[in-house]
């Protein structure tokens, strides 16, 4: 899952980035609101933390600007912005939810947490492909009716092949799907997992597709 947090108090946000990443989460970590604009365009996020007062563009700017384009991304203003009036504004104006500040950090979790599973809530939350069907919800793999154990990024990988199997998932946009902004990323990274991958649910699953990426495959090699 990867968090854009758009907040320009630099100790505050990298407390909140510290936080979610031990929650998991890959955070991009924006200070102005035109970069924060930016990043939507070219990047998917599962969740938004938007400061209102932000320098180049408003939080306010930002949302608005993301509703118009029917991006149903889930925001979450984090403000010190605290009247009623504020937080009826906030949410009128398409935020998923306010945060006034100071908070907790638990609270904020248990915010996005509760954003996410908003949207896995929809019936498509298992996902079947061939012998195997995957859990979002409950993060879990089974193959044949076996639980096949996976970690954290090799279920990244996996979800975003089984998203679209007909298609082909270039190695940048799995490692965009892992890794944050900064994060180093070991040149053979995708191959070793998708590696691990294969040795566990079999290597005909998942084909090569030299040159441009990867795609999940049914026919037995």
């Amino acid at each position: 899952m990867r968090i854009l947090l758009a907040e320009d108090d630099a100790s505050q946000a990298e407390s909140i980035k510290t936080w979610l990443e031990m929650d998991g989460y890959n955070v991009d970590w924006v200070e102005r609101g035109n970069h924060a604009i930016l990043a939507i365009e070219q990047h998917h996020y599962d969740c938004v933390l938007l400061d209102r007062g932000l320098p180049g563009n408003t939080g306010d700017e930002i949302l608005t600007a993301l509703r118009r384009k029917q991006l149903d991304t889930p925001v979450i203003f984090i403000t010190a912005k605290d009247s009623i009036q504020d937080r009826v504004d906030g949410l009128d104006l398409g935020a998923n939810d306010y945060l006034v500040k100071p908070f907790s950090l638990e609270e904020l979790s248990a915010r996005v947490r509760s954003q996410l599973r908003t949207r896995q809530t929809q019936p498509d939350h298992q996902i079947r492909f061939a012998n195997l069907l995957l859990d979002t919800q409950a993060k879990t793999l089974t193959q044949d009716g076996h639980a096949v154990n996976l970690t954290a990024k090799e279920f990244q990988i996996l979800y975003k092949l089984m998203q679209k199997p007909e298609h082909i998932v270039t190695r940048e946009q799995l490692e965009e799907s892992l890794y944050a902004w900064g994060d180093e990323i070991e040149s053979n990274a995708i191959e070793v997992f998708i590696y691990q991958l294969r040795k566990k649910i079999g290597s005909h699953l998942i084909k090569t597709i030299r040159g441009l990426g990867y795609r999940m495959q049914q026919e037995q090699a």
